[in-house]
């Protein structure tokens, strides 16, 4: 573990700190259940806004292998809403740039296959790169070449040299990931062919505010992007900021469009000064967040605790990172919620960490029946409501944490919150 004392893109040491989450676990380091309560790790969680850049970023360092190894259990194809919005990018891709057989897709932090294996279908070859060895191997079983290394400057040059250079670059959900951000964006460009492109979606730091989604922070989230930020950071290594689209996807999200030559749309023009005009430059702008967190917590603890003082029984939905950050600030344990439940088999029989709570199979649900079910996978809340509307048919009831806690019967009480598209 290192601290920070300087930006890790701009390398200004103009950092202030602005939240403090406490000491802990790494969120995705799930407990076997041989090692239930023996103790684990705990790091300090803190972020920082540069005066200098405006990236916002936590202040400790872990080494990737501790983060990213072999056990890495994130698998992107559990999630039904993720695949059908990785599906419509990849074929809104294929129909604009006129993809085909003669093209090369390249996915930096590739996961299993998930966006990567629309494009096989479709006859354009691919190419993967990702460090976890689990989805590395599932995406090859799937038929997508994947390389299972990290991605850099020094692998891009490598491809390019063989002569696969990229008509399009995809990197969703990873440039919050890596702490060296100058030497993974650097490779960008050498890879890209001339007229070619590179989208990024990266959790948007707007929505993170707005909706207090502290959940989203831990050790391996190391960014928490702007537009602003984004924009220094990848002209510094070639490459030019010209559009952008904000999503729903992962509670808020936006797709990031570089290329090698300038060209900004109205749209990304008209976020950007958007940005301004709220000062996401600034410090100011977090001026308040770190006491709405604290509200959410302690309002989390005391709705959990009415509850359980009332005689209800409560599980969890969703074995997910964020839902480690939740629980272990807002010190929700297994002294208070029953289990937790999750569609990925590579996570059921393990142990959140941190909090003692069993991981079980969704089918759980229909044998235990709960009366609440805290959804800790709140960006993807609809998918999830709908898909246990048998557990609300019976009298459940669903809790979500952010932006405040609160309690629903289902998706119609929540129009217009930011948890999440409905899977098709």
């Amino acid at each position: 573990m290192t601290k920070i004392v300087t930006c890790r893109s701009c390398g200004s040491d103009r950092l202030t700190t602005f939240l403090d989450l406490g000491l802990q676990p790494i969120a995705n380091a799930l407990v076997e259940p041989d090692r239930v309560g023996q103790p684990e790790d705990r790091y300090p969680l803190e972020v920082a806004h540069c005066a200098d850049c405006a990236l916002v970023q936590v202040t400790e360092s872990l080494p990737p292998e501790v983060l990213f190894g072999r056990d890495y259990p994130y698998f992107s194809s559990f999630s039904p809403a993720l695949l059908k919005h990785s599906r419509d990018h990849a074929l809104a891709l294929i129909a604009e740039r006129g993809l085909g057989p003669d093209s090369l897709v390249v996915e930096v932090a590739s996961n299993d296959g998930y966006l990567l294996k629309n494009f096989v279908e479709r006859g354009v070859p691919v190419l993967g790169i990702d460090p976890a060895e689990g989805p590395a191997r599932a995406a090859v079983a799937a038929g997508v070449e994947t390389l299972n290394t990290f991605f850099d400057r020094a692998l891009a040059e490598r491809l390019a040299g063989e002569g696969r250079r990229a008509d399009v670059i995809l990197a969703n959900n990873v440039a919050a990931h890596v702490d060296g951000i100058n030497a993974f964006v650097a490779g960008f460009a050498p890879l890209l062919k001339d007229d070619g492109i590179v989208e990024i979606e990266v959790a948007y730091l707007l929505d993170l505010v707005e909706s207090c989604a502290f959940d989203t922070i831990y050790h391996e989230h190391v960014f928490y992007h702007s537009l602003t930020a984004l924009e220094p950071l990848f002209q510094r290594h070639g490459l030019h900021m010209n559009d952008v689209e904000r999503l729903d996807i992962h509670g808020g999200s936006i797709r990031v469009r570089f290329s090698r030559h300038p060209g900004k749309t109205d749209r990304l023009l008209a976020q950007l000064g958007e940005e301004s005009r709220l000062g996401m430059a600034g410090i100011g702008f977090y001026a308040d967040f770190a006491d709405r967190v604290a509200a959410v917590g302690r309002d989390l603890r005391a709705l959990v605790g009415r509850l359980r003082a009332e005689g209800a029984r409560i599980a969890a939905y969703g074995a997910a990172a964020k839902g480690a950050t939740l629980l272990n600030y807002a010190g929700l344990t297994a002294a208070e919620l029953a289990y937790v439940v999750d569609r990925n088999t590579h996570k059921v029989g393990k142990y959140m960490p941190g909090t003692g709570l069993e991981i079980r199979p969704v089918e759980a649900l229909r044998e235990d029946r709960p009366d609440y079910l805290l959804l800790l996978a709140w960006n993807f809340g609809r998918e999830i409501m709908r898909q246990n509307q048998d557990f609300a048919d019976a009298g459940g009831r669903f809790i979500l944490p952010v932006p405040e806690p609160r309690i629903v019967s289902g998706v119609d009480e929540v129009r217009g919150a930011k948890i999440g598209t409905v899977a098709a």
